[in-house]
């Protein structure tokens, strides 16, 4: 016979153990401890959740103003002027920062003449001009064009890819003075620009001397000056007669 049941505790009975082997007691405790791990971790949830960007917690976010600032759009409207625009005309005399002029030389114009390029150089066209031009040309551009501006060069025949092309051909003679001085400041397909190397005098020096060297790879004998064209007829004969 069993023993009669007696009265039920008022405790409720505890839940099963997630690990058999526990009492009640150590259950309990497990929970508890539980509970203290859980309740940091929704408190930083909570702030978390209080800092997101828009959330209306009456804080003045000072870092904000680095994030969004006014400022006005390039040919934006601006009720600051009186012309109503936010862009302002440069002052009088300014000079492109491309085109300042080294200490002692007068400023020199770039390569844009109104609203295109400058079809012949700006500058006189003297022997100094000449020789700078052919100084610099030999240094900065010879490596690749060769020395006669015709392509021919121990780096042209490494460029499998897209060998220089030669500056006395047709399509070179016919750019504009402008278009060839952009090319040497800015570059052009895998040619670098060389505005860091060359002051805007030395690179209208190198177009001077490229349009030389084209002139003396392609010249017209019409075109020399008399004395220049008796010489050049002179060698040319010389040179016939040796051949023979």
């Amino acid at each position: 016979m069993r023993p009669a049941a007696g009265p039920r505790s008022a405790r409720p009975r505890c839940r099963r153990a997630l690990r058999p082997g526990l009492g009640c007691a150590a259950r309990e405790g497990a929970g508890r401890r539980r509970v203290r791990a859980v309740a940091p971790r929704a408190l930083l949830l909570g702030l978390g959740l209080a800092a997101c960007k828009g959330v209306d917690t009456g804080v003045y976010w000072g870092l904000e103003r680095m994030i969004v600032q006014p400022r006005y759009e390039p040919y934006g409207e601006s009720r600051f002027f009186a012309d109503g625009r936010a862009m302002r005309p440069p002052p009088a005399g300014t000079v492109p920062a491309g085109e300042r002029a080294g200490p002692g030389e007068p400023t020199v114009p770039g390569a844009m003449d109104g609203g295109g390029y400058r079809e012949r150089i700006p500058l006189a066209l003297t022997m100094d001009l000449l020789r700078l031009g052919r100084e610099r040309f030999d240094v900065v551009c010879a490596a690749c064009h060769g020395i006669l501006g015709d392509g021919a060069s121990a780096v042209a025949l490494h460029m499998t890819l897209r060998p220089p092309p030669p500056l006395i051909g047709g399509n070179v003679r016919a750019m504009p003075a402008g278009r060839l001085y952009r090319i040497v400041e800015e570059g052009y397909g895998l040619m670098p620009g060389y505005a860091e190397l060359l002051s805007p005098l030395e690179r209208w020096a190198v177009v001077a001397y490229l349009r030389a060297l084209q002139l003396s790879q392609a010249a017209d004998l019409d075109a020399l000056p008399p004395a220049i064209r008796a010489e050049a007829l002179e060698r040319l004969g010389a040179g016939a007669g040796r051949a023979r």
